[in-house]
C-alpha cells in the first residue's frame, strides 16, 4: 500500500496511519489576540 495518496475530489493529501489513511492537515498559524478589558478586569480578579 502507498504511503501517500491523493484525493482529486477534495484535493486532500492521505496518509497511511496503521491501516487507516489520515488527512494530511495542516491548521494555520494562530495570530496573538489582544485581552479586552473584561479579560483584564477577570485576570486581576483572579489574582
Amino acid at each position: 500500500m502507498d504511503k501517500y495518496i491523493y484525493d482529486d475530489k477534495n484535493d486532500l493529501w492521505y496518509e497511511l496511519q496503521g491501516d487507516y489513511y489520515i488527512p494530511c492537515l495542516i491548521l494555520p498559524a494562530e495570530k496573538e489576540q489582544p485581552i479586552g478589558l473584561w479579560g483584564q478586569r477577570h485576570l486581576q480578579y483572579l489574582k
